[in-house]
């Protein structure tokens, strides 16, 4: 059956005759297959494009025949419909694809893509480099809309984060980067840990939502067995220094939860990488003095969530400066700005500690905190049971004038009746 229904469709056809002019006999003549000619060794090859099986009565087959005839090539007929002919026209549909592709590129170059702000030319997201001979590693970020607050500006929470990713991707870029958190592969296999004991940080400008700052960091010897690491922030369209940060790290076993010595495989890893520099900010070595209950606000019942935890499974240091802050009398948050703080870390905290945050305003008139003028507070960061968490001191400076104030102004307003 197979068979038949092919050789319906291509049947052998003798030589044509050699009169011209005379019609054409029952499998006699050329057929007209769109200009081509057939081979002579096969005497010409007709093709049917609706080519059937043929009918069968009671079994048997029935030959169908045909009588096609040959038109002349002057006819103004269309050719007959062969199975050549009829396929798409592949020049056609490619030339169409290419015209529309060819369009497309040129409404996509007439669209303009130069950046309408040089500095949009800089490339915020990128992990950083090190710069200065392999010393110092240097890192761009955006600042968001997410990490400034009511007066416009980045927190501080935000400018101490930035600082901690530049710290941990500095020993990233280096190769130092072991299996922990910041830890280097000698110190993972001693079970070391880096964790931060004191940190200096001043603040003489708030970058704003858009901004692009600039933090170059790195590290230098402190003492026998302690680490310095500084940073500095810029402003990257002006190059103005907007904060400057110091602080001294030393090795703790993370399974011992006790300090430990540098090794001298450790030291070999990193020694490299000092700096012989002094601190870009001056130490401040005033004593740090304990406050207790007669401080004048006390904010209690403060506990880390999952989420304040890091690898190490200790809470990130970045959260005790709000929990610090969470005890600031308001009139003075709403109307000054933190403009330099140093914290003395005691001991860490774990995921189900329960926390007080002691705040005592110094030689000044709670009363007026509104005010302007400049102020100085002790904080403190203790544990339920009266154990020292974090000691510090900041300092505070007048808002920049902006339209904050008439925002409450507005906002303080009562209604009328």
């Amino acid at each position: 059956m197979v068979a038949t229904a092919a050789t319906a469709s291509f049947i052998l056809v003798p030589p044509p005759d050699s009169g011209k002019g005379k019609p054409a006999k029952l499998g006699g003549g050329s057929a007209n297959l769109g200009g081509l000619k057939p081979k002579q060794g096969w005497g010409g090859l007709q093709v049917k494009a609706n080519a059937q099986a043929p009918p069968k009565i009671n079994g048997t087959v029935v030959e169908e025949v045909k009588v096609e005839a040959d038109l002349p090539s002057s006819s103004l007929s269309p050719a007959p419909r062969t199975f050549i002919n009829q396929l798409p026209d592949w020049s056609m549909l490619l030339a169409a694809i290419t015209t529309v592709f060819l369009a497309a590129e040129k409404q996509w170059m007439t669209l303009d893509w130069k950046p309408r702000r040089p500095d949009m030319l800089v490339d915020p997201f990128g992990i950083g480099k090190i710069v200065q001979d392999g010393l110092v590693f240097r890192q761009n970020f955006s600042i968001r809309s997410y990490e400034i607050g009511a007066d416009k500006t980045a927190s501080i929470e935000t400018l101490m984060n930035h600082l901690q990713e530049t710290a941990l991707n500095h020993v990233k870029t280096a190769g130092l980067l072991g299996d922990g958190f910041g830890s280097t592969p000698e110190m993972c296999k001693k079970n070391l840990i880096w964790v931060v004991t004191r940190m200096q940080v001043v603040v003489d400008r708030y970058p704003t939502w858009g901004d692009v700052v600039q933090v170059d960091t790195w590290v230098s010897a402190s003492g026998k067995n302690g680490m310095r690491r500084d940073w500095l922030l810029r402003d990257i369209k002006t190059g103005e220094i907007l904060t400057r940060a110091s602080s001294v790290w030393v090795m703790m076993n993370k399974l011992t939860r006790r300090l430990s010595k540098i090794p001298e495989e450790v030291r070999g890893e990193i020694g490299c990488y000092f700096v012989d520099s002094a601190p870009v900010v001056e130490e401040d070595n005033r004593k740090l003095s304990k406050i207790d209950d007669t401080a004048n606000f006390i904010r209690t019942g403060l506990s880390p969530r999952w989420n304040d935890l890091d690898v190490n499974q200790h809470v990130n240091n970045v959260k005790y400066v709000g929990w610090i802050l969470e005890s600031a009398p308001q009139p003075l948050m709403e109307n000054h700005e933190l403009c330099a703080m140093t914290l003395e870390y005691r001991r860490e905290c774990g995921r189900n500690s329960v926390l007080d945050s002691l705040t005592d305003v110094s030689g000044a008139d709670v009363g007026n905190l509104a005010n302007g003028g400049i102020f100085e507070c002790k904080h403190l960061l203790r544990l339920e049971d009266g154990a020292e968490i974090v000691r510090g001191r900041t300092g505070w400076r007048p808002k920049p004038v902006n339209n904050f104030g008439v925002l409450n102004q507005v906002q303080q307003k009562a209604p009328e009746n």
